[in-house]
């Protein structure tokens, strides 16, 4: 016996009814560089950052885009100005299809122009080969969008704001919110303060997810007093051998804070005043008055030291735009960009200085691997200049850590501040990364109250989580007046709009929804030929009184049934109208029934007397007869003399007979036939009284 076996069918939920949350690494994704991630939820889809490797050029620099479709993304939020996290910014905003909103906070957009110009320039990249021209950085300030710390906004129904992270100036954390369900995306942040900016903000506000940073995994980094004194005392040891001091650094970020602990360092030591400090970089003075512009992000101290004076107006540090302005003659401390040691001024000058024992070069923040200055670390013999040539490397390399990255104390104590229940690390090396989940999950594998899940996906590996939630829907308007009991039916329109949802009266969508009420009116032609007087009275049989509705001419009056349905006469059809509704289109429903048997009657009941009353003409009735039907078919289809009771109408080679004796009619075509029944009926009817019986 075969078993009986039932198909299911699998269907699939709508993006925005689906209770999944998907997370999406196009980039950080167990390596450090072109942050970017993918949210999706409820149908809602949100780029983080978009930056570039420093160590990769062209295409393969960028994050993966191809995961993507840049036209459905509906919001972007840019952490900071670095080019790890914002460098790709001006290619995915111009030379996509990318129609979202972007959004960065002011001091982030002010210092990208600037950034992403100097960086353009010194990239050393033939124009073919550019992700993008300065054209295409201008015209992305037009799609960027800012936004203030702590300022609420709304896109699409993703609601969003920021707090302070204090990595770099104007670097924020941001809050994402879909249908309820929190995301924290920290970027880079530093829980430490330094001498001009404050540390990363606390949420008070629990996430349901964080997305968090994993760069120094599990070290802890060295307290910042002493940090400061070994920098001090290594640019004074190089300087002092007579040595010239090459600390690569970014045009901004990290520099300003060095700038900052040197001409500190110079003012109290006279014996260094002739040992110049420069700058190097084109955008040294647009730097310095986008950070004299925003010091009300800064940390305390720098805002009461405004009062007093600038302290970016440096004494001891002078700008150095290019090499022609500068005479390699003696000792000296060069900051340079780029950090990294990719391209530009700092490799050009470490390349002169290497071979030279007195020289050295102070790394103070994170190497990606791949670049020059992770690979000077590890002390090699020699390098590869970037014309291929090999070179001895004699100065000397220190690594002193400026980074504002947070350390294991400083990213433990922010979760265990906030304890979210997931937590998704990002931006780390492979190893890193991975020591800095074993550690937590450490931390958190004996808390069974109130567990804390940790993820490290790599680049296209994507974290699902399920939420699902109650939905909640708000009454509002008239209805909201009557106050319902507990557990009362509450009887009213459901609208949904970017996942709030309200109940209110159908008479106020106008009021509190771009919705508006509409009516349909319904029309209906039946073709009618029996008696007006029977139809009359089987509907007030069936249906009660009728309300009779005047209209153009006595012998045309309306009735209305139910005070819904109009029903006119206009032969050979009756017309009724309603306007629609499951109750009124019941009613029309029962209407048409009632005609359609009241044909039916009318045809097989209605009598007329056997012998026309002398008071009946019946040569006037012959004579209208002729004439109504010579104006239906025309003249030529009606004889005008006739003999006897009989008379015959030709229409397309079609007799239709008329015994005028009993009025009826009789022909090969029922149309034909029924056509000229009802007007030799109804003229009868105009005539002369007809007697009817209802069978």
């Amino acid at each position: 016996m075969a078993a009986n076996r039932a198909r299911v069918q699998v269907l699939s939920l709508p993006d925005e009814d689906s209770d999944e949350l998907k997370i999406t690494p196009l980039g950080s994704g167990q390596e450090v560089g072109r942050s970017c991630h993918l949210l999706e939820f409820k149908g809602k889809r949100v780029l983080l950052d978009f930056g570039i490797h420093p160590a990769l050029t062209g295409m393969s620099a960028l994050p993966f885009v191809d995961f993507i479709d840049p036209e459905q993304i509906d919001l972007m939020l840019v952490s900071h100005f670095h080019l790890d996290h914002a460098g790709g910014l001006p290619w995915f905003l111009m030379r996509t299809r990318f129609k979202g909103r972007c959004f960065m906070t002011h001091p982030t957009k002010a210092i990208y122009k600037w950034l992403l110009s100097d960086y353009i320039k010194v990239s050393n990249i033939a124009t073919e080969h550019m992700l993008y021209l300065e054209s295409d950085l201008e015209a992305s300030l037009n799609k960027i969008n800012v936004i203030n710390f702590h300022e609420e906004k709304e896109v699409q129904g993703i609601k969003f704001w920021c707090y302070h992270a204090g990595h770099v100036l104007g670097a924020a954390m941001f809050m994402i919110q879909i249908a309820g369900v929190k995301i924290l995306y920290t970027g880079d942040f530093s829980r430490q303060e330094d001498r001009h900016l404050m540390m990363a903000e606390i949420p008070q506000i629990r996430p349901d997810v964080l997305m968090i940073e994993s760069t120094y995994g599990v070290s802890i980094h060295e307290p910042r007093e002493s940090r400061e004194t070994r920098f001090t005392t290594t640019v004074h040891t190089i300087v002092g051998r007579g040595g010239r001091c090459l600390i690569p650094v970014f045009a901004l970020g990290r520099a300003q804070e060095l700038l900052l602990i040197l001409d500190e360092y110079w003012q109290q030591h006279p014996e260094l005043h002739e040992v110049p400090i420069y700058y190097a970089s084109a955008l040294a003075k647009k730097c310095m008055s986008v950070y004299q512009t925003y010091t009300h992000a800064m940390n305390e101290r720098i805002q009461r030291q405004i009062s007093i004076s600038n302290p970016f107006q440096f004494k001891h540090i002078s700008n150095l735009k290019g090499m022609d302005q500068f005479e390699d003659i003696g000792p000296c401390v060069i900051m340079a960009s780029p950090g990294m040691m990719q391209s530009g001024l700092s490799r050009e000058l470490f390349e002169i200085w290497c071979p030279d024992p007195k020289n050295g070069v102070i790394i103070a923040g994170y190497c990606v691997e791949g670049t020059l200055a992770k690979e000077i670390l590890k002390e090699p013999e020699e390098v590869t200049t970037m014309s291929g040539q090999r070179l001895p490397m004699k100065c000397s390399v220190e690594y002193i850590s400026f980074s504002a990255h947070t350390d294991f104390e400083q990213t433990s104590h922010f979760i265990r501040t906030i304890h979210p229940p997931n937590v998704v690390l990002v931006h780390g090396e492979m190893t890193e990364m991975s020591r800095l989940k074993s550690a937590l999950e450490r931390e958190y594998e004996s808390n069974t109250e109130n567990p804390v899940k940790v993820y490290n996906p790599k680049n296209l590996e994507t974290v699902t989580f399920h939420f699902r939630g109650e939905k909640m829907a708000k009454v509002m308007g008239d209805l909201a007046v009557l106050k319902p009991k507990e557990n009362e039916i509450v009887s009213g329109v459901l609208v949904k709009r970017n996942f709030n949802c309200h109940i209110i009266s159908p008479s106020e969508l106008g009021k509190y929804s771009e919705l508006s009420v509409s009516t349909i009116s319904q029309r209906s032609s039946l073709h009618y030929t029996g008696s007006w007087p029977l139809l009359h009275y089987l509907l007030s049989s069936m249906y009660g009184s009728l309300q009779v509705v005047p209209t153009e001419g006595e012998e045309n009056k309306a009735l209305k049934v139910f005070d819904a349905v109009t029903i006119t006469r206009e032969p050979p059809v009756v017309i009724i109208e309603w306007v629609a509704s499951p109750t009124s289109d019941m009613y029309a429903d029962a209407v048409m029934k009632v005609i359609l048997k009241a044909q039916d009657l009318d045809a097989e009941a209605v009598s007329l007397p056997a012998n026309i009353t002398s008071t009946f003409d019946k040569m006037h009735f012959k004579e209208c007869l002729i004439e109504l039907f010579q104006e239906m078919f025309g003249e030529a289809s009606v004889p005008k003399i006739f003999k006897g009771e009989k008379l015959y109408i030709t229409v397309s080679n079609v007799k239709a007979n008329i015994d005028l004796s009993t009025l009826n009619v009789t022909s090969e075509s029922e149309k034909l036939k029924t056509i000229v029944q009802t007007a030799v009926t109804k003229l009868f009817e105009s005539l002369a009284p007809v007697t009817t019986n209802v069978k």
